[in-house]
């Protein structure tokens, strides 16, 4: 399985931008999540998503400014990120849990389960 992030890029707080993630194969049942490493901190998760039935799962930080979709049919995850900060600035992975059922907890799945990961798209949040 192949994963390939695209979309990052330079903006000023309070700006937006959307990742996408587009895997090589596409899933009935599996789950995909994003995280992120700033310069110098370790990897976070940000959200996950299930390929299913949509269940979604977002960090704290990150609530009600991003928003996680699939679109199973273009093999791709997008991120949706909105009034970005300077603290939202890293390299944004994305990863797939292949082996994700429904039965499992999502965020179970979200900080021990991925199986694959891109290599990593860059946003840079100004002030």
């Amino acid at each position: 399985v192949q994963l390939v992030e695209s979309g990052g890029g330079s903006v000023q707080a309070g700006g937006s931008l959307t990742l996408s993630c587009t895997m090589s194969v596409a899933f009935e049942e599996a789950s995909v999540g994003w995280f992120r490493q700033a310069p110098g901190k370790e990897r976070q998760g940000v959200s996950i998503i299930s390929i299913r039935d949509g269940e979604t799962y977002y960090t704290n930080s990150v609530k009600d400014r991003f928003t996680i979709s699939i679109d199973n049919a273009k093999k791709m995850v997008n991120l949706q990120m909105h009034n970005l900060q300077p603290d939202d600035t890293a390299v944004y992975y994305c990863a797939i849990d292949v082996d994700y059922r429904q039965h499992i907890p999502l965020i179970q799945s979200f900080y021990y389960g991925m199986d694959y990961w891109g290599a990593g798209t860059l946003v840079t949040v100004s002030s």
